[in-house]
């Protein structure tokens, strides 16, 4: 008997090795289209910031620019213990909670009613959208002049017809002026989000409900509002990311007068009146921060959402 011997077979790592290299070359050819797009974003976005956080750390005035001198946390200190600052900070603070918290209300009333069927349903739903596809600073100008006016505004007009006061809302009640231009312009966002989520309830759950006798109140305390939890949290979420930086209805409707002048405004007023560009940088920094902690929570409301529906499907 003749022992055969068999050779090794050296095919298999030959095929990794070829593998590899085109799996390699693959993902970079899927990946290359979105470089000039990520070096766009990161040129547009991240370098100046990591500008606006250098600057932060310096005193320095536009009026006196070889004066500059690196002085640490120092503007920081500044803006967290200056009395205007702080004052600017709380601002935003009421400003952000009351538009947030009114247009979650309203925008839930509105969703609940476009949520059942009546004629005219669509064009109620495009009208009550509207606001929110107008240009800020044109919603702004709109309620400074066309309502806000105590000559000529319409709120007057209508006071001065069934023979009420004729006040002047912006000097009277300045704050509640800019959060009623805010509340109008963000309700029918958060009437979206809410809609969306009301369309995807369970309608056999609210039927077996119904059959059991339970009412419109118990059905919505008990099945709508605990299913409507994760779209509260995103449009609360979402709505704080944007109306903590507004800056278009304070500029235009009071420009920063009357205790209104937010911590937004307040970047402004420090960059481009007082041109301390070291403080209106690091009032910028900790803006942004507020955001990314925010946006933080938002992300993580979302992944939830995706994966309660993922699991239902």
């Amino acid at each position: 008997m003749t022992a055969t011997t068999t050779a090794p077979t050296t095919t298999a790592p030959s095929v990794r090795a070829v593998r590899r290299p085109s799996n390699r070359m693959r993902a970079w050819a899927t990946r290359a289209p979105l470089l000039p797009a990520l070096v766009f974003m990161v040129a547009v976005t991240q370098l100046p910031f990591v500008a606006t956080l250098v600057i932060s750390f310096f005193d320095w005035n536009a009026l006196y620019p070889n004066a500059r001198r690196f002085t640490g946390f120092a503007n920081y200190t500044e803006v967290l213990t200056d009395a205007d600052l702080r004052h600017s900070v709380w601002t935003t603070v009421l400003l952000t909670a009351a538009v947030v918290l009114a247009s979650l209300v309203l925008g839930l009333g509105l969703a609940l009613l476009l949520d059942r069927r009546f004629r005219g349903r669509g064009i109620v739903r495009t009208l009550l959208i509207a606001p929110f596809l107008v240009v800020p600073v044109a919603a702004a100008l709109l309620w400074k002049h066309v309502l806000y006016n105590p000559e000529y505004g319409l709120l007057n007009g209508l006071l001065h017809y069934v023979g009420g006061p004729q006040p002047d809302w912006i000097s009277n009640t300045p704050l509640l002026a800019v959060e009623a231009s805010l509340v109008w312009q963000w309700t029918p966002f958060m009437m979206l989000i809410l809609l969306a989520g009301l369309q995807s309830r369970d309608r056999q759950q609210i039927e077996a409900a119904k059959v059991d006798g339970a009412n419109d109140w118990q059905i919505f305390r008990h099945l709508t509002l605990p299913h409507l939890r994760r779209y509260l949290e995103l449009g609360a979420l979402l709505g704080s990311i944007y109306i903590v930086q507004n800056f278009d209805a304070v500029f235009t409707i009071t420009s920063g007068g009357l205790g209104t002048a937010n911590l937004p405004y307040t970047v402004y007023q420090s960059f481009y009146q007082a041109h301390e560009n070291g403080l209106a940088s690091a009032a910028g920094v900790l803006v942004v921060i507020g955001s990314i902690i925010i946006a933080t929570f938002t992300l993580r409301v979302v992944s939830s959402l995706f994966r309660e529906e993922a699991s239902r499907a």
